[in-house]
């Protein structure tokens, strides 16, 4: 005869159910980039080791610098990585902070990015700013966060702390410092431009979401499906600084809709006559549209590239790293391309 534990049963179909709403919770969490083993599906998706304090890159340019360094201030304090060029003796030209995205480390993204070895065509320091995961579960910046969208309080100034410390130190005029980032790292950057227009003088943003497009968890869950309107923190966009932005069609953890709002703000709160330029083309084997606005002296004000078919990936990135995708435009030449552009001569 067999006999069955009842209250056994009823424990262990508890059991299940917990089970089986812990792992829904996970797979949304995995859908949106917020956990450790999260990475978008497909071809694109590469897991890249988490490095220590070792510089991720063994084979430098002879002269070059890749180290670490601790900033602290009034708002908190991070530990960032600089790439200093083996060109930097001829003069250095700018300074661009990278914000890496979830997950991602410091090391991880300027290898996915290949934006070191731009640095030493143009002469460029690179500042790669770590997010830890003590401020951060999945070291994503806290973009949806109140206290982490507005200047003088919470990341924001560390941030810009940051890069006035390595500008200061290379003799760079806040004219030639920018902030670029992907995902999160590109939620943060907008917020930079918003909150720092006199720190940072253009932003890229590579599958971003628009300032004040969320307050809490939920609200990012809802503005990255693309279902909420940008101003639920309570913030309004300003006067928004240049920015050039690129997003996948096919992104299906920040919704394409993200970056209409980005463009909506710049051109709400750009110069009232503008000239609008788009075209289209191939490169890599992914076709795009890019969307130009200039004010009527032909100033870049805003690019907007839009990937067919690329995911949740840096578009043109480097098979080393996480998050990219070696097909399409180079977001990294295009974005040090852009801000050149926006710079005084000479």
């Amino acid at each position: 005869m067999l006999k069955l534990n009842l209250g056994a049963m009823r424990r262990a179909t508890d059991a299940a159910r917990i089970t089986d709403a812990n792992d829904l919770v996970r797979r949304t969490l995995a859908q949106h980039g917020l956990m450790p083993d999260a990475l978008p599906a497909g071809p694109q998706a590469r897991r890249t080791p988490v490095f220590g304090d070792a510089p991720a890159m063994a084979d430098l340019p002879a002269g070059a610098g890749f180290a670490a360094r601790d900033y602290a201030g009034s708002d908190g304090s991070r530990r960032y990585w600089t790439y200093v060029p083996a060109t930097a003796p001829d003069g250095i030209t700018g300074v661009i902070v990278m914000l890496h995205g979830c997950t991602q480390t410091p090391q991880d993204f300027a290898t996915g990015t290949g934006m070191n070895a731009l640095a030493e065509t143009h002469r460029l320091v690179i500042v790669y700013p770590q997010q830890s995961r003590g401020d951060n579960a999945q070291s994503c910046w806290n973009w949806f966060r109140r206290g982490d969208q507005m200047r003088d309080r919470g990341e924001p100034a560390i941030l810009a702390g940051i890069a006035r410390r390595v500008a200061a130190e290379h003799g760079v005029p806040h004219d030639r410092v920018y902030a670029a980032g992907l995902s999160a790292g590109a939620a943060m950057a907008v917020i930079l431009g918003q909150s720092y227009p006199d720190v940072f003088a253009a932003i890229g943003v590579h599958a971003g979401l628009p300032y004040g497009a969320a307050k809490d968890v939920p609200s990012a869950f809802a503005a990255m499906a693309g279902r909420s309107d940008a101003g639920a923190s309570g913030f309004a966009a300003r006067a928004a600084v240049p920015t050039i932005q690129f997003h996948g069609t096919a992104d299906a953890t920040v919704h394409p809709t993200n970056a209409d709002s980005i463009m909506r703000d710049t051109a709400t709160h750009g110069p009232a006559q503008t000239i609008e330029t788009s075209q289209t083309g191939s490169i890599g084997g992914r076709s795009y549209q890019q969307t130009t606005v200039t004010d009527t002296d032909g100033r870049p004000l805003s690019e907007d590239w839009r990937i067919d078919g690329l995911g949740h990936a840096w578009s043109g990135g480097q098979a080393g790293g996480s998050y990219t995708d070696t097909s399409g435009p180079d977001a990294s030449t295009e974005m040090v391309r852009f801000f050149q552009q926006i710079s005084p001569k000479g």
